[in-house]
């Protein structure tokens, strides 16, 4: 059985670095990405500059990297000028973006949740006519750092707006880590009840170590789309607390040890995330990334291992 794996580390996981990551790296880190096998890539987003200094260079990045046949790339787009600066870099999918908790969609958009739904379907509606397709992120499902418990009926409010307007997948996002698998299972047998599985996502962060196993209690859900980042890198800027998503590289090898088809090259992968590791001059949360540069340091049978 396949599951589709969606790759944002270039986005949702450099957004929160405080060092500028060289446009050059990024670059790399993207094709390397698409050699691995990840055919859905995030690759950055048109916000404005001074809100998310990190992805000031979205333009750059879009223009510079090797666009391999098979492999979707996609940038966050918060408004009609993003908009126009996607269509101009030639993507043919984009993602939008809003919370279920209003104190943190007003942080983070500056605006409440109706005003944000307006907006947005106008950007949809000329993406859409534009023959892009639309992927929508809702935050703060499980819990929002300002308001604490999100109602399940935000949850399913804006998410039958978002695919009222066409957007053809949303993502259900545990934007500061507090899910556990009994509220997943809770969360998204109430989305698969009212809307269709396949046009929803799960988007975890790993904040207290329950990342993975919420992918498995999504799983029994029947999800099958998921949203990681290499090396576990990522936040969001406006979560206090909100540690790194789960980790493209240990996603993929629970998923492939429980017979599910990713169709992503481990080595290739870890090679990736070895990469964006030496960029940023820090280990980085991926336990498997950590077991992948251990095996590789270690001497080999016949050179003088014991």
């Amino acid at each position: 059985m396949d599951v589709r794996i969606y790759e944002v580390g270039p986005r949702d996981g450099l957004q929160n670095e405080a060092q500028i990551v060289p446009t050059e790296a990024k670059i790399e880190l993207i094709n390397r990405l698409a050699d691995a096998g990840l055919a859905w890539i995030e690759a950055s987003s048109f916000v404005n500059p001074k809100w998310i200094p990190q992805l000031a260079d979205a333009d750059a990045v879009l223009a510079g990297i090797r666009r391999q046949a098979g492999v979707t790339y996609s940038a966050l787009v918060p408004n009609q000028r993003g908009l126009e600066r996607a269509m101009a870099a030639g993507l043919r999918e984009i993602a939008v973006f809003l919370s279920a908790s209003e104190t943190h969609n007003q942080k983070n958009i500056n605006k409440s949740i109706a005003q944000t739904l307006v907006l947005l379907a106008d950007v949809v509606k000329q993406a859409v006519a534009a023959k892009m397709r639309v992927r929508g992120y809702v935050s703060t499902v499980f819990g929002c750092p300002y308001e604490g418990e999100v109602s399940l009926a935000s949850t399913l409010k804006v998410t039958e707006a978002l695919l009222a307007m066409g957007v053809y997948e949303i993502s259900i996002g545990d934007t500061i880590g507090v899910a556990t698998p009994k509220q997943v299972h809770e969360v998204f047998a109430a989305l698969v009840k009212e809307f269709s599985r396949e046009r929803l996502a799960a988007h975890f962060h790993d904040t207290r170590g329950t990342g993975l196993a919420n992918v498995v209690a999504a799983l029994e859900e029947g999800i099958r789309t998921f949203d990681s980042s290499i090396g576990g890198l990522g936040g969001c800027p406006y979560a206090p607390g909100a540690s790194g998503n789960i980790a493209t590289e240990e996603l993929v090898y629970m998923l492939n040890g429980m017979g599910y088809r990713t169709g992503v090259d481990q080595q290739k992968l870890a090679e990736a995330g070895r990469y964006i590791q030496q960029v940023l001059g820090r280990e980085l949360p991926s336990k498997v990334l950590k077991a992948s540069c251990a095996a590789g340091a270690a001497p080999q049978k016949g050179a003088g291992a014991s």
